[in-house]
Order: C-alpha cells, then sequence, then structure tokens
C-alpha cells in the first residue's frame, strides 16, 4: 500500500537533513508504528508522505502511484489525521464530515454511515450539529478522525492520535485502527505510547535523527521489550 524509497528532507534555510534516506514499507493490511522522540522526524516523515511538505530526494508511492507524478491518485488514497487537528471552526462538525466527503466523493451512503454509526461509536453523535469553534480537544480530534474516513481510504494516517484523548476513546480508537487495517487496507501512525504500539501494530519503526534507526516486526519478536529498547535510544541520543 505504501513504498517509501530513500525520501529526504531538508527544510529551507536549513543545511541539516530533517530526514535522511527514509525506506519505509507498509503492506496491505498492516498497521505500523513509527515511535521516536519529540524532533526525532516523525512529523516530518509523515507530512511528505502525504504531500503536504516537498521532500528533496526519493520516491513516495500509494496503492502504487507516485505522489510526485500522480498527487491527486496517490492522494485519494489517503485519510489523514494531523497532529494539530486543524479543521474549520465556523462548521458544525456534520458540516464538516459531508464536505470532507463531497472533496473526496464518498457516497451519501459512506457519509451517513459516518455521522450515524461511526459518530455513536466516538461518543460524538451529540455534538455534530454544533459549531466545532466549541469543540473541546478530544471532540476536535474525533471530528478530524470521522472526516478522514468518510472516503474509506486505503491507507489512513494518524500523526500522534492518542495525546489528548481520554482511556475509554484511546482503547476504542486502538480497536477501531486493528480492525480497519484488514485485505487491502492499511493503517501507519506515530506515537510516543509504547502501550498503543505494543497493543496495536504489527510492525514498529523507531525514527531516530531524522534516520530509520531500527524496525521490529511484533509478530515475530513476540518478546521484544519495547519500552527497554525505547529507553536504550534515547539515551544514545543524548550520549552522542
Amino acid at each position: 500500500m505504501l513504498e517509501v524509497i530513500d525520501l529526504s528532507k531538508k527544510y529551507k534555510n536549513n543545511e541539516k537533513y530533517s530526514a535522511r534516506h527514509i525506506n519505509i514499507k507498509v503492506n496491505d493490511g498492516e498497521v505500523v508504528g513509527l515511535v521516536g522522540s519529540n524532533g526525532a522526524g516523525k512529523s516530518t516523515i509523515i507530512k511528505s508522505i502525504i504531500g503536504v511538505l516537498p521532500y528533496e530526494e526519493g520516491v513516495v508511492k500509494v496503492g502504487g502511484y507516485d505522489l510526485m507524478k500522480e498527487p491527486e491518485k496517490a492522494k485519494r488514497q489517503i485519510g489523514y489525521v494531523p497532529d494539530d487537528h486543524s479543521v474549520y471552526e465556523k462548521l458544525t462538525g456534520r458540516e464538516y464530515v459531508n464536505y470532507m466527503g463531497s472533496l473526496w466523493g464518498a457516497s451519501k451512503e459512506r457519509k451517513k454511515f459516518i455521522t450515524d454509526e461511526l459518530a455513536e461509536r466516538f461518543d460524538i453523535k451529540y455534538a455534530l450539529d454544533i459549531q466545532i469553534a466549541g469543540y473541546s480537544h478530544g471532540m476536535r480530534q474525533k471530528i478530524c478522525i470521522l472526516g478522514a474516513l468518510v472516503h474509506e481510504p486505503k491507507l489512513w494516517i494518524l500523526d500522534e492520535p492518542m495525546v489528548g484523548l481520554d482511556h475509554q476513546t484511546m482503547k476504542m480508537l486502538c480497536e477501531y485502527i486493528r480492525g480497519y487495517a484488514v485485505g487491502d487496507r492499511s493503517v501507519l501512525f506515530s506515537t510516543h505510547n509504547l502501550e498503543v504500539v505494543g497493543k496495536t501494530c504489527d510492525r514498529v519503526i523507531f525514527i531516530r535523527k531524522g534516520e530509520v534507526a531500527n524496525e521490529v516486526d511484533l509478530r515475530e519478536e513476540k518478546a521484544f521489550d519495547l519500552d527497554r529498547y525505547y529507553t536504550a535510544l534515547n539515551e544514545e541520543k543524548q550520549d552522542a
């Protein structure tokens, strides 16, 4: 579903790469987690993959479409939940979901499913007709999730999705992520929460100083100690 080949990104007026020689593959039916400390480069990688940030080197393919050569076709495969929960605050939740659905060509049936069943599941149906400007942090996170899923994307990407969510909603989101990645659908998300990674991900990719430090298949390495490795990685960073 996703193939990132030798991706490198450097910000304007900065000689140092924020992401360098990134190689990531997300197969159909997989949940893959990006793990790294603040400033490691996770968000830069994600924003390059979705086409928000231009990258200097490398190739990004989504569903077989090259992001540079066929950007519209590549982006149509993606549903994105940003870490800052950017939304149109003057719209109601329902208007926002319907607007996002119209942009991506979602059917009326799919929009109805999102505003009825999925909104009920994420406990935000009661607020769908309230202006988003009055939403709390957690409510904005939920409406971003609904908006990202309205066109039933093949690749669902979430940047730090667990931040600010209560325990029950976090548990529900983990279950939904795990259940979403079936058939030709996949999920890629970044997080600091290693417990979530252990319960949700098939593979985990550790990012350090803008590079891939390690990749672990949790289906094969069932005894892998995520916490111990992550702690050692951060200590290595401080010593470097």
